[in-house]
């Protein structure tokens, strides 16, 4: 059940944000507090999957090897042999507009370490290293659930932000989807819910409103 306080916030965010020539995305802006983020191991990284999905395209790139390749073709937005890996991860400048296109990296688990010391220097800062997926698996349930998940990581920073729906979803898909964000972030904080001093909402060009 959808939190009153989460569904009233979108609500007000969906009523105040301006028509645009884009769809806007909505995130939330999360502040911590009394949390030591200098520490790594109270940092925060969470796959989050939605319940209502993202209300947009989440673009996932597949590397492995020939057979799995060849399933992923239908599913995935791109593929990468490992020789294709070896060729983008040479040109710097390409590899770097890779990660910056795509959500998601599958990669095989032989091709893992191949692809940590080829790519790791740009995937690993932006939190994108790849998920690792068994050889001879179907890679197309791992890549429907990532098109619905969201990635929360706050770095060393106590205020950090995560994307949970766009302005044509209905609200209280939104809102269901900040709740599961929240309860999960609760469940990975040591005091839990203390350890959260506001939640606000927002439209990519919107004013925002408080949530907690």
């Amino acid at each position: 059940m959808v939190e009153k306080q989460t569904l009233n916030a979108v609500k007000k965010a969906l009523e105040n944000h301006k028509k645009r020539n884009f769809t806007e995305t909505v995130d939330i802006s999360i502040n911590l507090k009394d949390v030591d983020l200098s520490v790594p191991k109270n940092r925060i990284q969470d796959d989050v999957i939605l319940p209502n999905g993202r209300g947009r395209q989440v673009r996932v790139c597949v590397i492995g090897g020939n057979e799995m390749v060849a399933k992923a073709k239908a599913v995935a937005d791109r593929t990468l042999t490992a020789d294709e890996l070896g060729k983008i991860a040479d040109d710097k400048k390409l590899a770097k507009k890779m990660a910056g296109e795509f959500d998601f990296f599958i990669a095989e688990a032989t091709l893992m370490p191949v692809v940590g010391k080829r790519l790791g220097i740009v995937l690993a800062p932006r939190g994108k290293m790849p998920k690792p997926i068994q050889p001879g698996a179907d890679p197309k349930p791992v890549i429907e659930t990532l098109r619905k998940t969201v990635t929360v990581r706050s770095k060393d920073r106590k205020t950090f932000h995560a994307p949970v729906g766009t302005v044509d979803m209905p609200p209280e898909q939104i809102a269901e989807n900040i709740d599961m964000v929240l309860k999960r972030l609760v469940g990975k904080l040591e005091r839990g819910s203390m350890n959260i001093g506001s939640v606000y909402v927002k439209t990519t060009m919107g004013p925002s409103e408080k949530v907690m």
